[in-house]
């Protein structure tokens, strides 16, 4: 029952109900943290964009935004699916680490705002938590065998560019790694740029210029 009052107060964003539930039964958030596979009460908040609840459940459980629900998503990737970007920039704020966790399939923040084409949120991502450009998902997709099979040109053309700017100082090898990253079908992004009739939009997006086969 305490948990159905719990999860109500996360669907309506009421803070003050959350504490008194807390008074009632200080233990209440620990019983949700340590059940595998369920959604928490950020979780909850998350989906129905209450940020300020959302902000209250990350102070006094940080621990809820790396769990997983049922379907294999996190809070910040249900954010992501639910459009509430606000939501969505202060989980990052908060903990860069979380541009890199993995949900379903291994797919990451960066994955999934360069896979709907949220070049915005790439920007901020990569800006705030640069190595999550290394990245890859179950089927060792890198993002940008991600933007290219999903013709996230735009996308490409940032992606391109951040590698670009690591190379000028001195990051080449993640340039030369990223660019000829092969996935488990043994592809590049220029195999997938191939595979997917789209060689020359990815040529004009500049990707392939220090791109290897």
């Amino acid at each position: 029952m305490s948990n159905n009052r719990l999860n109500g107060a996360a669907q309506e964003g009421n803070i003050d109900l959350l504490y008194t539930l807390i008074q009632e039964d200080p233990n209440i958030l620990d019983y949700t943290d340590s059940t595998p596979f369920v959604d928490t009460p950020l979780h909850i908040a998350a989906t129905f964009g209450h940020l300020h609840f959302a902000t209250e459940i990350m102070r006094l459980k940080p621990s809820f935004a790396w769990k997983l629900n049922q379907q294999g998503f996190t809070p910040i990737h249900l954010a992501l699916q639910h459009g509430h970007n606000r939501i969505v920039l202060h989980f990052v704020d908060i903990n860069k680490d979380l541009v890199r966790v993995k949900g379903r399939e291994g797919i990451t923040p960066l994955h999934f705002v360069t896979q709907i084409g949220k070049v915005d949120l790439l920007v901020h991502f990569l800006l705030l938590c640069p190595d999550s450009i290394k990245d890859v998902n179950v089927r060792s997709e890198t993002v940008l065998h991600i933007a290219v099979r999903n013709q996230q040109y735009e996308a490409v053309q940032v992606l391109n560019g951040w590698l670009k700017i690591n190379d000028e100082k001195g990051a080449m090898y993640l340039e030369e790694t990223v660019l000829n990253w092969k996935d488990d079908a043994g592809n590049t992004i220029l195999h997938v740029s191939v595979l997917t009739n789209n060689l020359q939009c990815t040529r004009n997006s500049g990707i392939l210029l220090t791109g290897k086969s």
